[in-house]
C-alpha cells in the first residue's frame, strides 16, 4: 500500500485526491493547502481525511511515501526540494520550476536520493495523442513536416506565470513526445494587454531537427477554448481535437504529388491529392487516471516516467529559450 499526501488542494490538486481516493493499493495521507476554505471542501466531500494548512506537515509525516505537488509554480522547486530531501517520491505538476538551474538541480537531487520525480504533463497520457503517436511510428502519415497547436481560452488567467509557462508548456511536451526529439532552436513573439510583465498571448515557433517545424498558439484572451493539433506529414495529415470526445483523431488520406518532369515550360506542377478520412477508435480515458496510474507503476517497479525529471527539464530549456526570443523581439534562439 502506497500512502500518498497531496501538496496543493485547488481545482487540479482535488482532482488528484478524486483519482487517489479511488485507486487500488493506494491511500490518501495527509493533505495540505494554505487556504482555509479548500480545506474545509476536503472535509465536506471526504469526511476523515486528515489535512493541514502547512505543507512541511506532509514532509514531516514518515508514512507518507510519495508527495503530489499541486501549487503554484514559482513555489516548485522549494517544496519539490523539501519532498526529495525528506525521501519521499513526488509527483509535480508542469512545469516543473521556471529557471532551468534549478530543475537541473531537482533531476540530481532525485537521482542522489533514488526517488521518483515525474512531472504531470499530462497531455501525454491522452488516448489521442497516444493513438497519434503510435500513426506516427508506424509511418502512417510518412515523413512528418510540421506540427500546428492552438491551445486558446478566455482565462483562467495566472499571475504566477505567463502564457507560455501556462499553456505552451503542454505543445512543447506533446511536440517533443511525439517527434522523439527535442527543438534545436526557439523564436516567439508576446502580447502584454493585461499586464506589462506576464503575458496573456504568445507565437511560438519551435525548430526540430530534420526541418521539422511546430508552431505553437497559446492565449488566455481568445472567445473559444480550442485544443487542436494539426500533423502534416508528406503521406497523410491528422487533426487531434481534445474538445472532440466522438472522433478526437481524425486521419487525411491528402497530400501533394508531384507530376514528372516535362521538357515543354509549364507542364511540371504539384497536385494536391484527396482521399478518404479515417477516424481511428480511441478509447476515452481520464488523462488524469493514466497519467497517476503510471506514477504509482514506476515507484512499485522502479520504473523511470515518461515524464520523469529530465524530461521536465528539458521544457524548462525550451520555456527559457522562448522567453529569450520574446524579449529579443522574435529573434531565433538556440537551444543547446
Amino acid at each position: 500500500m502506497i500512502k500518498i499526501g497531496v501538496v496543493g488542494c485547488g481545482h487540479w490538486g482535488n482532482n488528484h485526491v478524486r483519482i487517489f481516493n479511488m485507486t487500488e493499493g493506494v491511500r490518501l495521507g495527509l493533505c495540505c493547502d494554505s487556504d482555509h476554505q479548500r480545506v474545509r471542501r476536503l472535509h465536506a466531500i471526504y469526511p476523515g481525511l486528515p489535512t493541514s494548512l502547512d505543507h512541511r506537515d506532509v514532509m514531516n509525516d514518515e508514512n507518507i511515501d510519495a508527495v503530489v505537488i499541486a501549487t503554484p509554480t514559482a513555489t516548485h522547486y522549494a517544496i519539490v526540494k523539501a519532498a526529495l530531501t525528506k525521501g519521499k517520491h513526488v509527483l509535480c505538476e508542469k512545469p516543473l520550476t521556471i529557471k532551468e538551474k534549478e530543475s537541473e538541480e531537482l533531476v540530481a537531487l532525485a537521482r542522489k536520493k533514488q526517488k521518483i520525480l515525474m512531472v504531470g504533463y499530462v497531455f501525454l497520457f491522452n488516448n489521442g495523442i497516444v493513438a497519434l503517436k503510435e500513426s506516427i511510428e508506424k509511418n502512417s502519415l510518412g515523413k512528418i513536416q510540421y506540427l500546428h497547436f492552438t491551445r486558446t481560452n478566455l482565462g483562467p488567467i495566472r499571475d504566477d506565470v505567463d502564457v507560455t509557462y501556462d499553456l505552451a508548456s503542454h505543445d512543447i511536451a506533446i511536440a517533443s513526445f511525439l517527434l522523439g526529439k527535442w527543438p534545436i532552436g526557439a523564436s516567439a513573439n508576446a502580447g502584454f494587454f493585461l499586464r506589462k510583465k506576464i503575458s496573456d498571448a504568445a507565437f511560438i515557433t519551435l525548430y526540430y531537427p530534420n526541418n521539422v517545424l511546430a508552431n505553437i498558439h497559446v492565449s488566455w484572451l481568445d472567445p473559444k477554448k480550442i485544443r487542436m493539433l494539426t500533423c502534416v506529414g508528406d503521406r497523410k495529415m491528422a487533426v487531434w481535437d481534445d474538445l472532440e470526445t466522438s472522433e478526437p483523431i481524425r486521419i487525411f488520406d491528402k497530400g501533394v504529388t508531384k507530376e514528372p518532369f516535362y521538357s515543354d515550360y509549364g507542364e511540371f506542377q504539384l497536385l494536391t491529392r484527396e482521399g478518404e478520412v479515417v477516424s481511428p477508435l480511441v478509447k476515452l480515458v481520464e488523462p488524469l487516471r493514466n497519467q497517476n496510474a503510471h506514477f504509482i507503476e514506476c515507484i512499485e517497479k522502479g520504473k523511470t516516467p515518461l515524464t520523469d525529471a529530465v524530461f521536465a527539464h528539458r521544457i524548462t530549456k525550451v520555456l527559457e529559450a522562448v522567453q529569450l526570443s520574446i524579449k529579443n523581439k522574435g529573434r531565433i534562439e538556440r537551444i543547446r
